[in-house]
């Protein structure tokens, strides 16, 4: 931003001395084609030779100048570019961590859901080898009354385990 504003001031400065040339140790200043110096009209007492040479080094200056505004255009055009640049790596560094929260996100659910899957399994499981074990038990008549009861209440738990990791699993 600071070179602009140099830039700027310098063009500036061009453009307020553009029509004053110096040329053999004297300062002239061209208005509208004639030629001036210290505000006396030298065109006619200059030699043809020399009012070319002090209307090209005006050109040049003009030219000078034309081309630093050319260059502050193009700066102002540069940093405007820069700022577009820098917004949309801002945008593309914001989604790139949305789309990493939300791959973290997918995750932990695919995680959790898991787990869940492998808590209901297990308590399926446990409550198919408790029904299996106790009919075996029953069958066989090694199961006194308390023993039945016991067993009875382990396979109620592990229903009631397996339907909330059911429920869980949803």
């Amino acid at each position: 931003m600071r070179l602009l504003w140099i830039v700027l001031f310098l063009g500036f400065g061009f453009v307020l001395n553009a029509q004053e040339i110096s040329f053999k140790g004297a300062t002239y200043e061209v208005k509208k084609g004639k030629i001036f110096n210290n505000g006396v009209d030298v065109t006619e007492t200059l030699t043809a030779e020399d009012q070319e040479k002090i209307k090209l080094a005006v050109n040049e200056k003009m030219a000078d100048i034309e081309e630093a505004e050319k260059a502050e255009k193009r700066l102002e055009k540069a940093e405007k570019e820069q700022k577009k640049a820098e917004k949309e790596q801002k945008r593309a560094e914001k989604e790139q961590k949305r789309a990493k929260k939300q791959q973290k996100k997918a995750e932990k659910e695919l995680k959790r859901q898991q787990k869940a899957q492998s808590n209901y399994d297990k308590s399926i499981k446990k409550h198919k080898v408790a029904v299996k074990k106790y009919e075996q038990l029953k069958k066989k008549g090694k199961l006194s009354p308390i023993d039945e009861e016991k067993w009875l209440d382990k396979i109620s738990k592990y229903q009631e385990a397996s339907e909330k990791a059911k429920k869980d699993l949803r």
